[in-house]
């Protein structure tokens, strides 16, 4: 028992320092191509919401769609403000590219679906995007954006996102996605 003990410690220092590692790795974005990274998420949200308001028949997936276009849209439009007050360009980036082309191959999977299967096909990924999105504007961008004013904007969006997240699970668990 002791022995097992060891080694599950063991492998779970491995993979700790295997994970900084690949962390240490990964290059740092600067704060415009974290301004760029954030409003093209924002961007892509609001499509999916589009695509859901057109498509979806399912009130809660409606009012869903209608808050993410609402709440995503005054986030980018705050970011927007910014950019013209500090008169600056954000900087397209790898990973706002890869965001794009995923977002082009989700739609394009959503096009396929209707009724119940393209709800929970929404709710899903919704729920999964905001868990991928508040994981990584806490992780990476509010720790490694410099400008006091944006490293603001995410912290007041992130809670926003937060709260997504957990309409999202909800929505998922109310459809009974899965099941």
């Amino acid at each position: 028992m002791l022995k097992a003990l060891r080694l599950t410690a063991a492998a779970a220092a491995l993979v700790v320092s295997a994970a900084g590692c690949a962390a240490a790795e990964q290059p740092k974005m600067n704060d415009l191509e974290i301004a760029h990274t954030a409003y093209t998420a924002g961007n892509l949200d609001i499509r999916y919401a589009h695509m859901a308001l057109a498509v979806s028949e399912n009130p809660a997936v409606l009012d869903f769609a209608r808050t993410m276009i609402r709440d995503h849209s005054a986030v980018n439009d705050q970011a927007v403000a910014l950019i013209g007050k500090l008169k600056v360009t954000p900087q397209d980036n790898p990973l706002s590219r890869a965001l794009v082309k995923g977002a082009a191959e989700k739609r394009a999977e959503f096009g396929r679906l209707s009724g119940k299967a393209f709800d929970c096909a929404y709710a899903t990924n919704e729920l999964g995007y905001h868990q991928v999105v508040n994981q990584t504007v806490a992780g990476t961008f509010i720790p490694q954006t410099t400008v006091p004013e944006l490293k603001q904007l995410l912290e007041g969006a992130l809670a926003t996102f937060q709260a997504h997240e957990k309409h999202a699970g909800a929505m998922v668990k109310g459809l009974k996605c899965g099941a």
